[in-house]
């Protein structure tokens, strides 16, 4: 099923500071998009509006499958995932972090295991499996974070700064994430960064928010 995302003349302002203003894109096919640009541009503003988190003051964001438009209902808010920069994990093990979203999506309890262990592996992190997340370093934590997200299987990823404030080993980790999940063609990632750099190395389609609009 093709799954895109477009998002019609929004704006959103804090306190009289227009944020986002006339701001237009449609993210359709898989890959990476990377939006760049100035601090307080707007991009975080925009992740949490695309992922439903946050409603603008005019526009629309429009999500469509190979049948049409989706409802904005909770069906679709699975299949889509926003990753902050700052992850918020529970004080349990690293296990039950994974496991729990795919429990209320009521998942039986063997795939949970089987799900939680593939994801835990892929992202490095299955040695902790029975430890306590609030014991893991920042760059685990933020692995963690993503693989949580992934663990759901959505078909849109968004990452804000994924590796802002994180050592260059678990950076370059994450990129490669990042990579395989382009390679493999799934979910959509749809990512900020300030890393210029890092922004020319994961991008399919390289974006940038400035004055409030995409360019």
């Amino acid at each position: 099923m093709s799954f895109s995302l477009k998002i019609v003349d929004l704006w959103k302002g804090y306190n009289g500071n227009v944020v986002l203003k006339s701001c237009s894109h449609v993210f359709s096919g898989k890959g990476v998009y990377v939006l760049t640009g100035p601090n307080g541009s707007g991009k975080s503003t925009f992740l949490r509006i695309c992922a439903l988190l946050e409603e603008p003051d005019r526009g629309e964001v429009l999500y469509f499958s190979g049948n049409g438009p989706l409802k904005k209902d909770m069906e679709l808010r699975r299949k889509i995932t926003l990753v902050l920069p700052r992850i918020g994990i529970f004080n349990t093990t690293v296990f039950r972090n994974l496991a729990y979203g795919l429990k209320i999506r009521g998942v039986g309890k063997e795939e949970v295991e089987k799900r939680v262990d593939k994801y835990l592996e892929a992202f490095g992190l299955l040695h902790r499996k029975k430890q306590n997340a609030l014991s893991l370093s920042s760059g685990e934590t933020q692995r963690l974070g993503i693989a949580r997200a992934m663990v759901t299987e959505p078909e849109i990823l968004f990452l804000d700064e994924p590796t802002a404030s994180i050592d260059q080993e678990n950076t370059a980790m994450i990129e490669r994430l990042i990579a395989d999940m382009k390679a493999q063609g799934r979910p959509t990632v749809i990512m900020t960064t300030h890393d210029n750099d890092q922004a020319h190395r994961l991008a399919d389609v390289l974006l940038r928010i400035e004055d409030g609009k995409i360019t």
